[in-house]
């Protein structure tokens, strides 16, 4: 199975990172995106974030230092980026910031290799607890998944949000 080719072609797929399980699709694809909030239950107007490809992408699409990007990335943050351009993955994040995530993970190779940023959000519903283990994860959401990426019980702690220089725990 070539996982890549399959998320290109619009698979939701639950997957480990270096903090909790998330739930993510190719972050280009609008049908995807909007799939995944809907199947969280999720306010469609609420923004979500993206795993990037790679630390260029990043500074091609939003304003960053190379300091916050060597402090932070890859890790467990999810840094709040300007956006170069408002309109880039509006139907991701409609206002003028993007989450940005690069976890410390193996599954960021996958990320690398496709090219695209990926969705990131918790694999759970809105409002409910996070997952930390496959069976965590509600049958709704794992029936709904095209590809299920386990490998066992990980960290469970959300990603801390960088804003400003300033980090937010959650």
């Amino acid at each position: 199975m070539d996982f890549i080719e399959d998320i290109k072609n619009g698979a939701i797929f639950i997957y480990p990172t270096d903090t909790i399980y998330g739930l993510g699709a190719d972050a280009t694809n609008k049908d995807s995106v909007k799939l995944i909030k809907d199947l969280k239950y999720r306010d469609k107007d609420k923004p979500m974030s993206v795993i990037a490809p790679s630390i260029d992408w990043i500074k091609k699409n939003c304003e960053v230092t190379d300091d916050i990007i060597k402090k932070y990335l890859p890790g467990p943050y999810t840094l709040i980026l300007k956006k170069k351009n408002q309109n880039f993955l509006k139907h991701v994040a409609s206002g003028d910031t993007l989450g940005i995530r690069i976890p410390d993970s193996e599954f960021t190779k996958l990320v690398e290799k496709a090219g695209v940023p990926f969705i990131t959000t918790s694999v759970n519903f809105a409002e409910q607890p996070f997952a930390i283990q496959i069976s965590d994860i509600h049958k709704e959401i794992l029936d709904s998944a095209d590809i299920i990426i386990g490998v066992g019980k990980l960290d469970g702690r959300p990603s801390t949000l960088v804003i400003d220089g300033k980090e937010i725990k959650r």
